[in-house]
């Protein structure tokens, strides 16, 4: 009887020990952060989430969101979890965008959040979230859904200065992050 108990055992804990992995490289992909959804999708239980928070194995941040605590922060991890807080949908918008590549001396106190939906989830309050019509372009930056670096200029126009806004896009094609025309479209955008 002992035998099989302790069969049932390392069986048990091999597949703890697989949950803890599959949820780890999950995080590796996501700056630290794992969603429930996520990880049931790649064959862990809900259920075991809240158990690996429990050991130490998962910190957990919001409802069905959580972060592997020994994988070392970024300086995008706060724009990732607030997408992930968001949800399906959100992407980064307005000054966040520009924030997010350090393109001008804008540090906002929040993330802007643009999502096509209402979001029911109590968001703290360093996210900002933005509603707007549903099928809006984005793209994705370090892994990030993001507004175009073009049409997020763009948008600052009239709460970040000219001049500043000027600054962003020729920093923004010297990384590479604006085409000849979209740096045409911007000058012209932001001409009085």
């Amino acid at each position: 009887m002992a035998q099989l108990y302790r069969l049932w055992y390392n069986f048990d804990m091999s597949v703890k020990v697989k949950y803890r992995n599959v949820v780890r490289e999950i995080a590796y992909d996501n700056y630290g952060y794992v969603t429930t959804k996520d990880a049931a999708k790649a064959g862990v239980p809900a259920i075991e989430m809240p158990k690996l928070a429990a050991r130490g194995g998962l910190m957990n941040v919001a409802y069905g969101l959580y972060r592997v605590p020994d994988i070392p922060p970024t300086r995008v991890d706060r724009f990732a979890e607030a997408l992930l807080r968001a949800g399906e949908g959100a992407y980064l918008h307005g000054e966040s965008v520009l924030a997010l590549f350090d393109l001008t001396d804008v540090n906002p106190r929040q993330i802007k959040v643009a999502v096509p939906r209402r979001v029911r989830a109590k968001l703290p309050a360093f996210i900002e979230l933005t509603q707007v019509p549903d099928g809006a372009r984005t793209i994705f930056y370090e892994g990030l859904a993001s507004q175009p670096v073009t049409e997020a200029i763009l948008e600052c126009l009239g709460r970040i200065e000219t001049e500043r806004l000027l600054d962003a896009a020729k920093h923004a094609r010297q990384q590479g992050l604006l085409t000849t025309s979209q740096w045409r479209q911007v000058r012209k955008g932001l001409r009085p």
